[in-house]
């Protein structure tokens, strides 16, 4: 690490999270066909209580599951190559297994992607809060606005609502949980007093009477405070409107790109925007970046293990992932064309700023653009022994000042074996990651920010100033607007 006046900057702790989707594949699709690769078993309960089970021995902060309300349909116009390939499609609905997760496990945390576009907030807010009782406040919510037309087009609208009014519908999305979460209840709202009969004080418990222009709810929320009242909030989205709302509401960031230098830019304004607009310290954002390890004993070993996952790997699903991502349709052109070089600009500054990152000078078609996302998806694979992978985990904490990683997979649970058996003992000698959880059988934000207590958002985040706590009456904490 960089010495700063003369002295070795501590090294950061980093926080760790597995990368999964309730589909086969996720973001290497094809590889469902390899014949050590089990996550097309993805329906069965038992693959997620092992996988649970292995993290929380390994130590993982927390297990981040990626979820859609659609198919992936723009490439070829067609949902085809998705559902061939396996190209996250079909998926299940993550929230409905973290608790037989949690009931196997003691301490690792779970972030569940929850659209904010198609659900309305009173129901949601039962949903988190029912889970974060059952996990004993081990829930995260990786907020997202939805992005996919066909996801729209299945929820009775024509297309998607214009990006930044999903902001804008997102924000207030979020302060209707926030009142209903940590403003309708008192923490100390539920008495029962056997002795008085009384279960719940009806002094200690209100309507939000929330009256928006997306959303009239008024309260209370129908569920008593969970133990984190508020799940861990993360999010991902790079748009100004998305570096906005994470400067705000985010307790975590997710990144993927397939170079430090992409993401670097992006981080230093969501924390400067954090510190100079909304009063927080913005290093309490803590950044996770997409890595994909492919690991081996020897380097012989990881790149012989690649050469033979390619061989599984699909392309026709890379260009079905990829034209949801960006919206673009790879298909019209041919086979050789040098995408850099044709008429759309969208299709110009989306494939140069892959071209940008990439080593070499090789020409950029859509079979060049497939071979960059089949395995890994949109974040790098980082090939090599645990010491090598280290080396460049160490490189993007250097340069993109990320916090941690978010391991993404190839082989389904192998990738995730390799990395417990051989990339954690190498992050530990290097003191990158901890022993064991700072709070065993603690929350998940008390573990993200290794601190016991730190069951609820920071007195710096938004949030907290809609919390009524214990003992505050309610003349003395009003609902903020």
């Amino acid at each position: 690490m960089a010495a700063e006046n003369g002295a070795e900057r501590p090294k950061k702790q980093l926080i760790v999270n597995a990368f999964v989707m309730m589909c086969s594949g996720h973001q290497s699709p094809g590889l469902w066909r390899h014949p050590d690769d089990e996550s097309w078993k993805f329906g069965d309960v038992d693959h997620w209580v092992n996988l649970a089970k292995l993290l929380e021995e390994a130590k993982f902060h927390g297990i981040f599951i990626a979820d859609v309300l659609g198919g992936y349909d723009v490439y070829k116009k067609s949902l085809d190559p998705a559902a061939i390939s396996g190209a996250q499609w079909p998926v299940n609905e993550p929230l409905s297994v973290v608790p037989t997760m949690a009931a196997a496990t003691k301490s690792i945390g779970f972030g569940v992607t929850v659209s904010t576009t198609y659900e309305e907030a009173y129901h949601l807010a039962r949903r988190l809060a029912t889970v974060d009782h059952l996990t004993k406040g081990r829930l995260g919510w990786n907020i997202v606005t939805s992005y996919l037309d066909s996801a729209a087009r299945n929820m009775g609208r024509k297309e998607q609502v214009a990006h930044d009014d999903r902001y804008l519908q997102a924000h207030e999305y979020l302060q209707t949980i926030y009142k209903l979460l940590l403003s309708s209840w008192r923490d100390d709202a539920v008495t029962l007093n056997r002795t008085s009969g009384i279960y719940t004080d009806p002094s200690l418990l209100r309507p939000i009477n929330h009256q928006g222009r997306f959303f009239s709810v008024p309260g209370p929320a129908i569920t008593a405070p969970s133990p984190q009242r508020l799940p861990l909030l993360l999010q991902a989205g790079t748009s100004r409107a998305g570096k906005l709302f994470a400067a705000e509401h985010a307790e975590a960031v997710f990144v993927s790109a397939h170079s430090p230098q992409v993401v670097a830019k992006n981080i230093a304004e969501i924390r400067t925007l954090a510190s100079e607009k909304f009063g927080r310290d913005g290093k309490d954002i803590k950044v996770l970046a997409l890595v994909v390890p492919v690991l081996g004993k020897t380097e012989e070993e990881a790149r012989a293990k690649l050469k033979d996952y390619r061989q599984y790997a699909s392309t026709e699903g890379a260009l079905a992932l990829w034209g949801g991502w960006t919206g673009i349709d790879l298909e019209p052109y041919g086979d050789e064309e040098e995408l850099r070089h044709v008429e759309s600009n969208a299709v110009r500054s989306t494939v140069d700023a892959y071209a940008r990152f990439s080593k070499g000078g090789e020409k950029w078609t859509k079979h060049t653009v497939a071979e960059h996302v089949r395995l890994g998806g949109n974040g790098p694979l980082l090939v090599g022994t645990a010491e090598q992978v280290a080396e460049e985990l160490e490189v993007w904490v250097e340069e993109a000042d990320v916090d941690g990683f978010n391991f993404g997979y190839v082989l389904f649970p192998q990738s995730f074996k390799d990395i417990a058996e051989l990339l954690v003992p190498e992050l530990r000698k290097r003191g990158l990651f901890w022993d064991d959880y700072v709070v065993p059988r603690g929350t998940y934000r008390e573990n993200f920010y290794g601190k016991e207590g730190q069951k609820y958002p920071q007195e710096t985040h938004v949030a907290s100033k809609y919390h009524w706590k214990a003992g505050v009456p309610a003349n003395e904490h009003q609902i903020p607007e």
